[in-house]
């Protein structure tokens, strides 16, 4: 039987160090790339949001979650962030003060998508009709 028994986060994004420091490591490749250090012919011309990164629990690697301006060019950001990981790893490491420097994975935050496609439902007339109904009719039917 092993002795040491890992605790299950109660947490959605981790614990709480794995939290902050994976908005240390968002705040720190948002402001390379918003400041253009990254020399890569497909990344010019893009503005990148990093809304988020999530950390492993030991803090050795960050899933970065990223999306270019109006979600064009996606694999194409993508295929070059993962060509300048190296470059964008050694300035987190400058930027973040940690043990050991995270190993970065590049992912398209598909939120927005999803965010969009449930706004689409709500503006469906079938849903708008159940939204209008008068709350009063409901209750003379359940009675």
């Amino acid at each position: 039987m092993p002795r040491h028994h890992q605790k299950k986060s109660s947490a959605p994004g981790g614990s709480q160090r794995q939290l902050r420091v994976g908005e240390q490591v968002r705040h720190a490749i948002a402001e390379i790339l918003a400041q253009g250090s990254v020399h890569d012919a497909d990344l010019e011309g893009h503005i990148i949001t990093v809304p988020e990164v999530r950390m492993s629990p030991d803090l050795k690697l960050a899933t970065v979650y990223v999306m270019p301006l109006g979600g064009r060019d996606t694999e194409i950001v993508i295929a070059a962030l993962e060509r300048n990981k190296k470059f964008l790893r050694g300035e987190v490491a400058h930027r973040v003060n940690l043990k050991f420097a995270p190993d970065l994975r590049f992912r398209v935050d598909e939120r927005f998508d999803e965010a969009e496609r449930i706004e689409k439902l709500l503006r469906t007339p079938a849903v708008q009709r159940d939204l209008e109904q008068d709350p009063d009719s409901d209750r003379e039917e359940e009675q």
